[in-house]
C-alpha cells in the first residue's frame, strides 16, 4: 500500500498497482497539484558482534518501529529480538538469496514500509551481503539511514596498540591461495595498518602466506571480541604461525597487522632494467617478469609491468 499527497488531499488505502488510475482520475480536469509519492526508509542497523549488550538505544528504537526486518540469518536475529522483547516480521536476505527477494524488499520500501537491514554481527555492508540492497535503494531514490554501532574492525583496532590514523581493511582473505597472495602483494609496501578477518579453518594457511608476503611483522590477534573467551594478544606473525601449528584455532579472528616500515631505499632503475633485459632474453613472459622484478626490487608490480612492456617493445 502507498499514499499520495496532492496539496491538502490525501489518497490512501489503495494498492500501488492502482496508483496511476487513481492519480489520473483525481487530476482529470484540474491542471494543477504537486504529486509526492512517499517511499519507506531503509535503516542500515548495526547489531552486537558478540555481547548482546553492545547495541545502541537508537538501534533498539528502530528495530521496534520498523515494519519488517531483513536479516542475514533470521535465527541469529531472532535471539537478539527476543532478548529485547521485540516482535517484528523477519525476512531472510543473504548472499544466496534469489534476486526476486531483493526486488520484493525494494517494492516494500516503495509501498511506504520501513525496513531495518541487519547482519549476523556488526554493521551491514562491511564484509556482509547487504551492499546490493543499499545500492539499489539509493539508485531508486529511497532514503537510506545509517544506525551506527558495533563493528569488529574498529573494535579490534582500538585494542591493538597499532597506529590507526590510516589503515587498510581487507575483510576475509580470498579462499584461493593464488588470489590471496596476489592481494597481499598489492598491500605489502603500504605503510598503513592492515586489518583482516579470518575463519579458524583457514587461519593456519593464511598466516603462512602473510609471513611469506609481508615478512615478520607485529600483529595483534583479536579473537572472540566481546565474548566470554575474548583474547587480545600482541605478537608477531612468525610467533602466531608457530602457535597455531601446535594449537587448533577456535573462534572468530580479526588480525591487525603493522604496515610496512617507513624507511625507503633509492631505486636503482639501471639495475632493474638490466634484470628485465636478461629475463626477456631468456624468453620469459612480460607478466612473469613483472612479478619477479616487483618481488626482487620491492617496487609496485604495475610499475614493473610498465617498465617491462616498454623494454619488450624497444
Amino acid at each position: 500500500m502507498g499514499w499520495v499527497k496532492l496539496r491538502h488531499f490525501v489518497l490512501d488505502s489503495f494498492p500501488k498497482s492502482d496508483f496511476p488510475q487513481v492519480l489520473q482520475a483525481y487530476l482529470q480536469g484540474r491542471g494543477e497539484g504537486k504529486v509526492e509519492w512517499q517511499f519507506g526508509t531503509l535503516f542500515v542497523c548495526a547489531t552486537p558482534i558478540g555481547n548482546l549488550g553492545d547495541i545502541t538505544l537508537r538501534a533498539i528504537e528502530v528495530l521496534r518501529s520498523v515494519d519488517l526486518i531483513a536479516a542475514e540469518d533470521t535465527r541469529v536475529t531472532l535471539k537478539l529480538l527476543n532478548h529485547y522483547g521485540i516482535s517484528k516480521p523477519l525476512v531472510s536476505y543473504h548472499q544466496h538469496s534469489p534476486s526476486k527477494r531483493l526486488e520484493w524488499l525494494l517494492q516494500q520500501l516503495k509501498d511506504g514500509r520501513n525496513i531495518a537491514l541487519v547482519c549476523n554481527a556488526g554493521t551491514p555492508g562491511v564484509s556482509d551481503p547487504g551492499v546490493p540492497l543499499v545500492r539499489k535503494a539509493l539508485q531508486e531514490g529511497i532514503r537510506v539511514v545509517s544506525i551506527p554501532g558495533a563493528s569488529a574492525v574498529t573494535a579490534a583496532i582500538s585494542v591493538s596498540g597499532m597506529d590507526a590514523q590510516r589503515f587498510v581493511f581487507l575483510g576475509f582473505l580470498p579462499r584461493s591461495r593464488k588470489e590471496r597472495k596476489e592481494l597481499l602483494d598489492k598491500v605489502k609496501s603500504l605503510p598503513f595498518t592492515i586489518v583482516i578477518y579470518e575463519a579458524p579453518h583457514r587461519l593456519k594457511e593464511s598466516l603462512g602466506d602473510l609471513l611469506e608476503i609481508l615478512g615478520d611483522r607485529s600483529v595483534a590477534l583479536c579473537r572472540e571480541l566481546t565474548k566470554l573467551h575474548e583474547e587480545v594478544t600482541l605478537t608477531t606473525l612468525s610467533a602466531l604461525r608457530n602457535r597455531y601449528e601446535k594449537e587448533t584455532p577456535v573462534g572468530e579472528f580479526t588480525l591487525v597487522i603493522e604496515g610496512a616500515k617507513g624507511e625507503s631505499r633509492e631505486v636503482n632503475w639501471d639495475e632493474i632494467d638490466e634484470a628485465i633485459k636478461a629475463m626477456l632474453k631468456e624468453g620469459l613472459a612480460v607478466k612473469e617478469i613483472a612479478k619477479e622484478v616487483a618481488t626482487k626490487f620491492g617496487i609496485a608490480r604495475s610499475e614493473a609491468y610498465k617498465r617491462t612492456l616498454k623494454l619488450f617493445g624497444s
